[in-house]
This record gives C-alpha cells, structure tokens and sequence, in this order.
C-alpha cells in the first residue's frame, strides 16, 4: 500500500511531533509546590547524592528510556544524520508509551565517532533506567554496545540485533511447527550480515546448537577462505555460529535449504532460487520497505510459509513485537543487562502466544494487547 508523502507530511506538521512530557504528579496547592520544587526537592537532591541507587525509584530514572541513534543507517534508507533518525526515535518513543507505559526520550547525535558516542552516552545514564541503541551501522554498533554494556550498570540494548533476533526467532519456533520441522535438523541460509543478521544468527543457534547455518554478505558465503571478513564477521567462524566450508553465492548456497532468512535488499531472492530449496521450505524475507521477494510470488514458487516486515501481508515479523515488552520486564525487575537467556524468554512467549501456528499465522499482531506483559514476564522472570 503507497502512502501519500503529502498527507503524511500535513500530518507531521500538524501535531509537531509525536510525543511530548507529561506531569505524574499535579500542582494544585502550595503543598505540592512546596514538596515536589522548593524545598522538598533540595532534601532529595541531597538524598540522592548519597545514595544514588535510589534514583531508580524516586525520579524519572524509574520508568525511562533513552532512544540513542547517530542516524548512519536509519530504516532501510541509510545515514540520514541526526535530523532524518529523529522521527524514527520520536516513532519509538510513542510506541513506548502507548503500549509499555514507559517514558522514552529520543537523542540523536551528530557524530558517528564511536569514542564520542560512547562517552555521550555514559555522560546521559544517570537519567535513565535504560538505553536502546538504534539505527546505528554495523560493524560499530558491535563496538558501541560492548562498550557500554561494560561501562554501565542499566542495561543496554542495539534493538537492530536484539529485538529483530528475538521476533525472528519467535517466528522461527512457530514456522517449523507448521513445516513439521526440528530446527535442530534444518539448514538456514541467512543473506544479510550486518547487526540484525549477525544477533539472529547467534540466537538461533542459542535456541538450535546443532542448526546448520550458511551465512552471505554481498561479497558472498562468509568462509574461512575469504581474506575480507572484519573481525566480527571471523567471530561467526570461529565462535561455530556458521558453517563456513564452502563459498559461492546464493544460488549455490540455498540448495536443499530448509529456511531463507533476508535481511539484505530488495530482490535478491527468486522463485528459481526457491525452487532448488527442501520441500515446503521457509522464506523470511525482511527487507523493509520491498522484501528479497513478494510473498505471492515466493509461494508460487512453493513456499510453505512467508514472513516480511511488512503490516500488509501474513506474517509481519516486526521488532515492534519485542523492545516494548523487553524493556517493561528490564524496567520492572531492576535488571543490569540484557541476557541471552531473556531474549530467549522473550521469544519463547511471543511464539507461545499463537495456539495453533498456521502458514497464514505464526506472529501474533502489533496491536495484540497481550504481547508486552507475555514478554515483559518472560523477561523479568529471566533475570
């Protein structure tokens, strides 16, 4: 479905902007200013210098997240800058709000110095209970995140890894239920290494140890005999997250596959290519906004089942479906860090949520009103 950038434009300019703050609490009497300003927010500043561990339940601290991006690859679009990720922030921010119940600030940069990231970052924390990083490029965004998961003691989150892995895998556990596979036993070509297809590779195989996986970046199969791999890319071969005997490109790696994850670009993926896969195969095709491949034209070709990120088909595997009810449990539990044990939490309740899994529905709706508290359960009961 096109969207009509005018409409979409007047919209934006109408409400100027999609969030805004809100009082907790009201002033309506020279008591409430006299508690919640001066003098009564002297004794908590006081208070707080003591023992700033009480800011996670005496300031905003308790119930917020900073929405970090330096805007080098914003959507699907690329490095925009600060002004082009702002709406993106601002975007996640609202859905904080309006589905979490969490206060989210976006702060875009205008740098993409790692060093100047990090230490912008750490500078801002105290006021936070959390951070998520966004649309931030890989392979910096590995560096970034390392870093401040060690610097700090609220935890941190890339959602371009993390949630994307957690809905990828969730929709994982319920495709092989209608394919009436073992993920165990099935082999997964991966096309797209940057930060979602590297976190969702490592959590498959979480979830999977003896998952067979063959991964490609646009140079071709991550192996051991390409001298062009940066050092997160080797890590994949030497952690055993892929298979990287082989080389070749897609046509060659896809053969007798069970599963195609994209997360590359538009029509990389073809009904041929399908059609040299195992029987009733698994086609998740990610990229936003136009898939690898259309989901009528991949199961022409035979697929068993179709995920896109997309909300107009079947199917929509969407990070919307994680980050919100992740950090709800980080917040509410008082969590340090994001494990891989909550993530697989995570996934496991949004799997959990579809009874019986079919080829038309194996991802519960962003607008399903059980989705954050089954996740921020799982998450909280992880910790």
């Amino acid at each position: 479905m096109a969207l009509d950038k005018n409409k979409v434009l007047k919209a934006h300019k109408k409400v100027g902007g999609k969030i805004r703050t809100a009082p907790s609490v009201a002033l309506k009497s020279k008591d409430d200013w006299s508690t919640f300003y001066t003098p009564g927010v002297g004794l908590i500043s006081e208070h707080l210098a003591q023992y700033p561990r009480d800011a996670r339940v005496m300031s905003f601290k308790k119930n917020s997240v900073a929405v970090v991006s330096d805007g080098s690859a914003v959507l699907g679009l690329g490095n925009l800058g600060p002004y082009g990720a702002l709406p993106v922030m601002e975007g996640k921010a609202l859905i904080f709000k309006s589905v979490a119940d969490i206060d989210a600030v976006p702060i875009v940069l205008d740098t993409h110095d790692p060093d100047e990231i990090v230490r912008t970052v750490i500078a801002i924390a105290p006021a936070f209970g959390a951070i998520n990083l966004e649309d931030i490029a890989a392979p910096q965004c590995f560096d970034i995140e390392r870093r401040l998961i060690k610097a700090l003691d609220i935890p941190v989150m890339h959602d371009d890894q993390h949630g994307t892995a957690v809905v990828v895998l969730a929709g994982l556990i319920n495709a092989a239920k209608v394919t009436k596979r073992d993920l165990n036993t099935s082999r997964v070509v991966v096309n797209g290494v940057g930060a979602a297809g590297t976190a969702v590779m490592r959590l498959i195989k979480k979830f999977a140890p003896h998952v067979r996986i063959v991964a490609l970046d646009s140079q071709g199969v991550i192996g051991v005999g390409r001298g062009d791999l940066n050092a997160d890319k080797r890590a994949l071969i030497s952690d055993r997250i892929v298979f990287a005997g082989g080389d070749g490109d897609l046509s060659s790696a896809i053969q007798g596959a069970d599963i195609f994850i994209g997360l590359s670009k538009a029509g990389v993926l073809s009904g041929e290519l399908i059609k040299k896969m195992n029987k009733h195969p698994v086609i998740f095709a990610l990229a936003n906004p136009v898939p690898e491949i259309m989901p009528d034209e991949a199961i022409r070709a035979g697929a068993a089942v179709v995920a896109t990120g997309r909300g107009d088909f079947d199917n929509q595997v969407n990070n919307a479906l994680a980050f919100p009810g992740i950090f709800r449990g980080l917040l509410d539990s008082g969590a340090k860090k994001v494990t891989d044990k909550m993530q697989l939490a995570a996934a496991r309740a949004l799997a959990e949520l579809i009874k019986k899994p079919t080829a038309k529905n194996i991802m519960p709706s962003v607008m399903d009103s059980r989705v954050v508290k089954a996740v921020a359960r799982a998450v909280a009961r992880a910790v």
